[in-house]
């Protein structure tokens, strides 16, 4: 009878062990899954960054004789192809007469920048979206 009770005493002790190790690797999937997406977001802010200094630099650049000739949106994709950014020109604040008054500044700029993971590429688990409107100084 006193082997019974040992053997009963041990496919408890599995069973307990058996849910603590469950409970362990469910918690541990979580946390990489979040250290993933989250890695991926602060890529996406930073290439979020690169895209409005790719962009007012592509603006500064760019000639411009009349308002038509201004420029209104830009595409931008990252060298890996994982994310693009959309760049929409709202407002051109310029100096009054359309010159360089000083060094510094030929006025400032209103635009919104969306910057979204490529679907197709095999890192990206779950889509990020994120959206920033800004008034940068050119």
């Amino acid at each position: 009878m006193r082997k019974a009770f040992g053997m009963i005493q041990v496919l408890f002790f599995m069973v307990i062990l058996s849910t603590i190790l469950t409970i362990t690797m469910k918690y541990a999937s979580i946390t990489v899954k979040q250290t993933s997406s989250l890695y991926a977001k602060e890529q996406a802010e930073l290439f979020m960054n690169s895209s409005i200094e790719l962009a007012l630099l592509g603006i500064s650049s760019h000639k411009h004789q009349n308002e038509t000739s201004l420029l209104k949106y830009i595409h931008v994709i990252s060298d890996d192809k994982r994310f693009e950014a959309n760049i929409t020109v709202n407002k051109y604040y310029l100096f009054s007469n359309k010159s360089v008054q000083t060094e510094e500044s030929t006025g400032m700029i209103d635009m919104n920048i969306v910057v979204e993971t490529n679907n197709t590429h095999p890192k990206n688990n779950q889509p990020i979206k994120l959206q920033r409107r800004s008034l940068q100084r050119l």
